[in-house]
């Protein structure tokens, strides 16, 4: 991990002649351009289709972390196999699936449509949406299991106290079951919105390329455009950035 960081933070101080070959003279352009108007558009961007998915991963996988971890042994390794069977398809063919689903003439226009709720299709694939349903999907599994590790060692003994002192079910998620599954909740938050950020794949295939993210601004610089060093200050900004969320996560951790 620290060798590629280095090579990457050194490439980001370089230049590129007109053949494409990196020069070894230190510049701050890369980063300068980094922060213009477009590319910071970009990076605001894919923060926000990040923030987007990682909160609704939260508001989606607690409850259901939270049923899991609170079941029965035996139902509880099914449920965990449940969460974990998506991963035993390869992910270009899943995403493929949610092309035909959310497409047109997809599964999902058509059961609306036979079903009268809908007149015409509605337009969700190749757009904001279709993109932001990929990442959750894709990324939901990282934020139940660590959630699900804090539920399943929560003390019973503690939600009972709590309800023979009176406190509501609702008082006693915020007082209790909150406090005691927030490191569970700030890895979540790291595992999905980490890898979030820097998705291509599923905006160039889900998106249509048409809502580009700086993952695939930075898999551009390094392919086609073979600008090494602009697409390395990029990978350098995003570490900064990831850096921030992992300072967040681990703020959260210290109020458990």
């Amino acid at each position: 991990v620290v060798a590629p960081m280095a090579i990457l933070l050194v490439y980001s101080f370089c230049q590129r002649n007109e053949f494409g070959d990196i020069v070894y003279s230190f510049t701050w352009e890369n980063f300068s351009r980094a922060f213009n108007k477009l590319y910071l558009g970009i990076l605001l961007r894919s923060t926000w289709y990040a923030a987007l998915s990682t909160v609704i991963c939260v508001i989606v996988g607690f409850p259901v972390a939270y049923f899991i971890g609170r079941a029965k042994s035996s139902t509880r390794n099914l449920l965990l196999l449940l969460v974990m069977i998506p991963f035993w398809t390869s992910f270009l063919i899943r995403t493929y699936a949610w092309l035909i689903i959310l497409g047109d003439r997809g599964l999902l226009n058509s059961l609306l449509i036979q079903a009268r709720l809908i007149a015409s299709p509605l337009n969700i694939i190749y757009t904001w949406k279709s993109v932001t349903i990929g990442l959750v999907y894709s990324y939901l599994p990282f934020m139940i299991l660590p959630i699900y590790s804090s539920v399943e060692k929560l003390d019973q003994n503690l939600l009972d106290a709590a309800s023979d002192l009176g406190a509501n079910p609702w008082r006693t998620f915020c007082r209790v079951i909150l406090p005691l599954t927030l490191p569970g909740i700030s890895a979540g938050v790291l595992l999905v919105f980490i890898p979030a950020i820097g998705m291509f794949a599923i905006t160039d295939l889900m998106g249509g390329a048409k809502v580009p993210m700086i993952g695939n601004v930075i898999q551009t610089q390094f392919g086609d455009a073979n600008n090494w060093p602009f697409g390395a200050a990029l990978g350098m900004v995003m570490m900064v950035m990831f850096g921030i969320v992992y300072t967040f996560s681990g703020f959260l951790k210290t109020q458990e």
